[in-house]
């Protein structure tokens, strides 16, 4: 018989019903059973809502409930005990091939739905005699009519009504729809590409760790041990670092042999996700390292949080990320640049001797307050365009020193961009929605109504509340005037904060234009109309006395925040 790879087969079903014989591999887990069979993949598949599965069972009047039933009980005679991985049973392949070839050849249907699957299971002799599941509630359908059935199931149901009949390009993935299918689809699939991302400008800039940069970029350049691992506390921005290294080759600010270089982030765990079918997780990984070591382009792995390698597919009987890594590193066929704890580290690396050798550490330390305040600067830009708000400079400045000081239990840059984020959503919020003390008193004025009206209907009945409803009256018209005066003091401290950022954005709007002439370069949109030094200073001195004036209407009680400043953050 004809090897077919498990792989590609498992490729021409569709999504549910892969996402089915996941299911039923775990399934199978959960009930320590030694091989996935049939009957726990259509235990799965009858899961499917819409099915093409359940539309031909409603066809044929079968009960999906009583059918479900039968096929446990089937269950219950398997052999029990197996703690590993399972495997795939030969009549699940036998299966899966006979559906695909039933589907392409005679329906002409590029992916093998639910329905394929029946037939497959009904019309081959051979499969029908190898399971019981084809008994008790499918003996009602009969094979000559299930073939027009299908026929006309497929497609009208949610999971196959996405298969294009007849087209093939169905079955070709999304970097294959422009053309020729991709020569790397697992890096394709399980990897992200810094290099791209920091030239498209989707990275934001890294200050402060050019030291830690310089290193890696010496340590990839070695003939021998030439895989960084980058060690630090959670929170110091290893992450961030490797991600400074992609900036600088998207800038060309590398040696010649790291120029055309790719840096790729391999994610693990979507790497195991759905790899619980015994030595899926390996292919994947087989897959990936041969990817990179054919690839034209020189590329470079970053692997963070690299201990999860140690152990990782490593069930009973199945090798581990790492030891399928070492071979591939010792050779110098894949450079890798990895992140973990330094706790992690002395953890679960050292403890392997080979594994040390084929990586240098790169200490990455919490940074002092002064390169905190510089990441922070560069940080904040971004902050800024998420929030929609302005970050002052003493915000930032007190974001790293008031952290510092007061949160121990976390490391810098990451406990002060957890501050200034928190106070630059709630500035944001204090602009957009109503203010807390509005709120407040419009809760509690709800709620005296409400006891007014309860404690009114007792007092129709009793006559004893007299006194109580009085009291509370009195408190109800107390909040109804409070509420107004906040209402109109909200009102006035919109208006003003408008007028305010209205001025703001007219002078930043002319810095930024004069700063463009002077550098020469060329605006995207044309040139708004110069203003003069005059009229700059008549409105940087507008823009003073508005402040003021905001200042004396909110008093010590502000109900808008207009910047992000040292109040807001000392706040939090």
């Amino acid at each position: 018989m004809i090897s077919i790879d498990l792989k590609s087969l498992v490729g021409k079903l569709n999504n549910p019903c892969q996402t089915a014989l996941e299911g039923a591999a775990g399934f199978c887990l959960s009930r320590q059973h030694y091989n996935v069979e049939i009957e726990h993949w259509l235990i799965k598949l009858l899961e499917i809502q819409d099915s093409d599965l359940l539309a031909i069972l409603d066809k044929f009047d079968i009960n999906p409930g009583k059918f479900a039933q039968e096929l446990n009980k089937e269950l219950e005679y398997l052999k029990s005990g197996n703690t590993r991985a399972p495997a795939l049973s030969p009549s699940v392949v036998e299966l899966a091939k006979s559906a695909w070839m039933l589907a392409s050849i005679d329906y002409q249907h590029p992916l093998t739905t639910s329905a394929h699957l029946l037939g497959a299971m009904l019309l081959d002799d051979s499969l029908r005699r190898a399971t019981e599941a084809t008994s008790g509630e499918l003996e009602k359908i009969t094979p000559d009519s299930l073939r027009e059935v299908i026929r006309s199931i497929v497609g009208s149901t949610s999971e196959s009504r996405d298969v294009h009949l007849g087209d093939t390009s169905a079955t070709q993935t999304d970097s294959s729809k422009s053309g020729t299918p991709s020569k790397t689809p697992s890096l394709d699939k399980f990897t992200i590409n810094l290099t791209e991302s920091a030239r498209q400008g989707k990275i934001d800039a890294v200050l402060g760790r050019d030291e830690e940069i310089r290193q890696i970029i010496d340590i990839l350049i070695r003939r021998r041990q030439n895989n960084p691992i980058l060690t630090g506390e959670a929170g110091v921005g290893k992450t961030a670092v490797a991600e400074g290294f992609a900036l600088r080759i998207a800038s060309g600010d590398v040696p010649d042999q790291l120029k055309n270089v790719m840096l790729l982030s391999l994610d693990l765990g979507l790497l195991q996700a759905g790899a619980s079918v015994k030595g899926e997780f390996e292919n994947r990984l087989k897959s990936v390292i041969s990817e990179v070591k054919s690839s034209p382009e020189p590329i470079v792995l970053f692997i963070d949080e690299a201990h999860t390698m140690i152990g990782a597919g490593g069930k009973e009987g199945q090798g581990d990320a790492a030891n399928l890594l070492k071979p591939a590193l010792a050779r110098g066929e894949l450079r890798t640049i990895a992140a973990t704890t330094w706790a992690e580290y002395k953890k679960y690396f050292e403890r392997d001797a080979a594994l040390t050798r084929r990586f240098q550490v790169v200490k990455i330390e919490e940074p002092d307050e002064e390169k905190a305040i510089n990441m922070m600067r560069a940080i904040s830009v971004m902050l800024q365009n998420h929030h929609g708000v302005r970050i002052m400079d003493d915000a930032i400045v007190d974001s790293v020193k008031l952290s510092a000081r007061y949160i121990t239990a976390r490391q810098l840059p990451d406990k002060s961009v957890s501050l200034l984020d928190t106070a630059c959503a709630r500035v944001s919020l204090s602009q957009s929605a109503t203010p807390v003390s509005v709120e407040d008193t419009q809760r509690r004025i709800t709620q005296c109504q409400t006891n007014i009206k309860l404690l009114e209907r007792e007092n129709a009945i009793l006559g004893n509340c007299d006194e109580r409803i009085q009291f509370l009256n009195d408190e109800l018209n107390q909040l109804e005037k409070r509420l107004t005066e906040q209402e109109a003091q909200w009102d006035k401290e919109k208006n003003i904060v408008a007028d305010i950022h209205q001025l703001q954005k007219e002078i930043e709007d002319d810095f930024h234009q004069n700063n463009t002439k002077i550098s020469g370069t060329k605006e995207k949109e044309p040139a708004k109309k110069e203003i003069s030094p005059a009229e700059r200073k008549k409105t940087k001195t507008k823009l003073h006395k508005l402040m003021h004036t905001l200042n004396d209407v909110q008093g010590e009680c502000p109900m808008i925040q207009i910047n992000v400043g040292s109040q807001a953050i000392a706040e939090v």
